[in-house]
């Protein structure tokens, strides 16, 4: 299933909810008396002290500088200034933007349902999911006040969202691109993808590491948080000069109540405990099976898993006949076997025509290993791999300069030919 998404324009309402804490990284929500405000503040927008410039600059300067200070425009209040404030919205407008829920269904699973819909003027994705524990539109108006104050270009926006029984509306921006599942099997032409040079797949895997950091350990949230989600289905690839990554659903563990204990007693029998728990099949560590609590290290794993799929092209599971049995391939395993045969070229994605640093991609195929370790404290800190992978990057830009080679362009079709 191919999943479009498309920027929409950022506005504020009257609806909005009220809040004294703001985002420290984007001017989104800027309403047009705020706008208007900050402008004349502005030595570049003040018609009067740009008047006064052309007569003495030094002035311009010195006035400037005293009407930041003055209106207190300072990096911080600068900041402080720009609203961010979620969205709770009311069901009725969730269900009259999706005509009832009968118009543009993007897909659904047994977790979960999507939308593409108007809401507000803005194009947006509604994604329902159930709640794994009761939430209060208090709880949950704080929770989005946390997790919209979240900037990262790696990241797709949440709008806000809306509640109904036990399940959840949650609103996020549409941005143009396909999943990254479908740029690496392309059901209709398995033997393209656009991803057919090394620079975009390593591009890829430096933005969502990069994205998970921020998630993890960024010091401009209030908590660290855990995604939970972390699959390549669940990351959109984009174009603007270069192909780029977005992640998915951010903040959907934390509003459903994921994150929460997973521990619950079964009605039925008093005095027993049970785990529930929900993830994909490839992509959930050992101790997140056992235990169906996500965490930082759980979101690795998956990460880890996300990056051997952009070296070789392959799903995380797969079964292959042979001798009439069905025999489970899974991609971990082959990773290691090629690793330590010294095979790695040959299990690399045959579509990128072997062009690509032999030793970067070995090194790459490695780091996602570690990321994988059955035992979650082997596992690095993804601070760590990012950096890691952003040295890799740096090596492969200087390989592919001495080879001369040109990203592919994302307007090839992707259509059987």
């Amino acid at each position: 299933m191919w999943i479009f998404w498309n920027c929409g324009s950022k506005k504020m309402t009257a609806e909005a909810i009220p809040s004294t804490t703001r985002n420290t990284g984007s001017t989104s929500h800027v309403s047009s008396s705020r706008r208007t405000s900050k402008s004349n503040q502005s030595p570049r927008g003040s018609s009067s002290v740009a008047a006064s410039s052309s007569n003495d600059s030094n002035s311009y300067n010195k006035d400037s500088w005293k009407s930041s200070v003055s209106s207190g425009s300072s990096l911080s209040s600068l900041r402080e200034s720009l609203p961010e404030n979620p969205h709770l919205y009311d069901f009725k407008e969730i269900f009259s933007a999706t005509n009832k829920f009968l118009s543009n269904k993007l897909f659904s699973s047994s977790s979960s349902t999507a939308w593409r819909c108007v809401i507000r003027g803005d194009d947006v994705i509604v994604f329902q999911r159930k709640f794994r524990r009761p939430i209060d539109a208090a709880e949950l108006r704080d929770r989005l006040l946390v997790i919209c104050k979240s900037h990262h270009s790696s990241l797709i926006k949440l709008r806000g969202a809306s509640m109904s029984g036990s399940y959840i509306y949650l609103v996020y921006d549409y941005v143009k691109g396909a999943s990254l599942a479908d740029c690496l099997k392309n059901p209709k032409n398995p033997n393209f993808t656009i991803l057919s040079d090394w620079m975009s797949r390593i591009q890829i895997a430096a933005d969502l590491a990069h994205g998970l950091d921020y998630i993890h350990n960024s010091t401009g949230l209030e908590k660290k948080f855990i995604h939970n989600h972390i699959k390549s289905s669940s990351i959109i690839v984009t174009q603007s000069s270069s192909l780029n990554a977005k992640i998915c659903h951010f903040g959907t563990a934390e509003l459903c109540g994921e994150t929460d204990s997973s521990l619950e007693r079964d009605s039925s029998k008093p005095n027993s405990r049970f785990v529930k728990f929900e993830g994909t099949r490839g992509y959930m560590s050992p101790e997140f099976q056992s235990t169906g609590v996500p965490t930082h290290k759980s979101d690795l794993y998956a990460f880890g898993v996300v990056l051997l799929e952009i070296l070789s092209g392959e799903e995380p599971l797969k079964y292959r006949q042979e001798k009439g049995n069905y025999v489970r391939v899974s991609l971990i395993e082959t990773t290691r076997e090629a690793v330590e045969s010294g095979g790695v070229r040959r299990w690399m994605d045959k579509r990128l025509n072997d062009s690509y640093p032999e030793e970067v991609a070995e090194k790459m195929a490695r780091l996602g290993l570690e990321c994988v370790e059955d035992d979650p404290e082997k596992r690095p800190d993804i601070s760590w791999v990012a950096g890691r992978i952003s040295k890799l990057y740096l090596e492969s830009q200087s390989w592919t300069e001495k080879m001369g080679q040109l990203p592919t362009d994302f307007s090839v079709s992707m259509a059987p030919r």
